[in-house]
């Protein structure tokens, strides 16, 4: 099956310093991507490259086997039937809802305009508002506008850069999902930029998350969390920690036992495992022990950290229905089902 969008080694820099450098993805019609990532790692300025906003050095990027970008040209943002939703809203204060709705719809006559902005109303449910002005709406009303506005032409992609981070959580994580079942019911391709990881694994299908300018990892969601290829990602995804051990006789020994090796792992090797909270479990026969030193509520789970006799700690994720007080000292073993090792790098 031949990529829908196409991104392949690009480069790109501010003032001679590179931001982007050997960056590439491919997504097929109708997925939704995400680009995952801390601030400043380049994340940004793809989707910019993408839309026709920032040239390339190098590399191309192509739509439909179109090419928008290589270096040295670039095809107008406005002819590359993209749709764009930004972090503020980008609404015209001037101009009602429908109107603003109806603004990139030049094309079409007055009636033609009006009637396929009210259609966009009612898909992002908003159909009684279109004579209100942006500053009458609320922000997940406005961001509901601005998504009605970017998919009016109907675009062959949508990109969206932090389009929910200034809203509050509970309604962002709503209005995350509300985005997905609208994009995947029209079959729209999406790609969206964030820093929030339960954000971006509640909303795309594949994730590819940027380290200083590439991709470190492209997949599926559960591939990045049970899968990490470096220890940036098993760093980065998700919550965990690192437990030093030796490689002996195929297995990595710990503190907690020996936990079966996954990875680089010739013998005498030093490696620290990746244990996430959830590996963690309680086992009262276990000889392993480790003190109470926090826990934090959080409605089916508590979280726990636990010291172990050589000071170091862990993270457990424990049905908040079993409640332990700090100092108590529990009986724990390790669920090694999805432990991955890495090979300690020489200092």
């Amino acid at each position: 099956m031949s990529s829908h969008l196409s991104v392949e080694q690009i480069r790109c820099a501010y003032h001679g310093q590179a931001v982007v450098d050997g960056l590439s993805f491919s997504m097929a019609s109708g997925d939704i991507c995400c680009l995952l990532g801390p601030s400043g790692c380049g994340k940004t300025t793809v989707l910019r490259s993408i839309a026709g906003f920032h040239p390339l050095e190098a590399g191309t990027i192509t739509l439909d086997k179109r090419c928008l970008s290589q270096a040295g040209s670039s095809l107008a943002p406005e002819q590359r039937q993209i749709g764009m939703v930004f972090q503020d809203y980008a609404l015209f204060p001037h101009l009602t809802v429908l109107d603003n709705i109806g603004f990139g719809l030049n094309k079409l006559s007055p009636s033609e305009r009006r009637n396929k902005a009210e259609q966009m109303l009612s898909l992002v449910s908003l159909p009684d508002l279109g004579q209100r002005y942006p500053h009458e709406l609320s922000g997940g009303q406005q961001q509901r506008v601005a998504l009605a506005r970017a998919l009016a032409p109907e675009p062959k992609l949508l990109l969206l850069d932090e389009p929910f981070s200034s809203l509050d959580v509970e309604l962002r994580r709503n209005l995350a999902l509300e985005v997905r079942n609208i994009l995947k019911a029209r079959g729209i391709s999406a790609i969206l930029v964030t820093h929030d990881q339960e954000e971006a694994f509640a909303f795309a299908d594949f994730i590819g998350v940027v380290n200083q300018g590439r991709i470190e990892q492209w997949g599926q969601p559960h591939q990045l969390y049970h899968q990490p290829r470096s220890r940036f990602m098993a760093n980065f995804i998700g919550r965990g920690v690192f437990v030093p051990g030796v490689v002996t006789g195929g297995q990595v020994k710990t503190e907690l036992g020996s936990i079966d090796c996954r990875g680089d792992c010739s013998e005498g090797s030093q490696m620290e495992v990746l244990l996430r909270p959830d590996a963690i479990v309680l086992q009262s026969d276990s000889p392993y022990r480790a003190e109470v030193v926090n826990k934090v509520f959080a409605g089916t789970d508590n979280l726990y950290t636990l010291k172990l006799a050589s000071g170091s700690q862990l993270e457990a994720a424990i049905p908040s229905h079993q409640n332990y007080a700090i100092g108590e000292t529990l009986s724990i073993a390790v669920n090694t089902d999805h432990s991955i090792a890495f090979k300690l790098s020489p200092l």
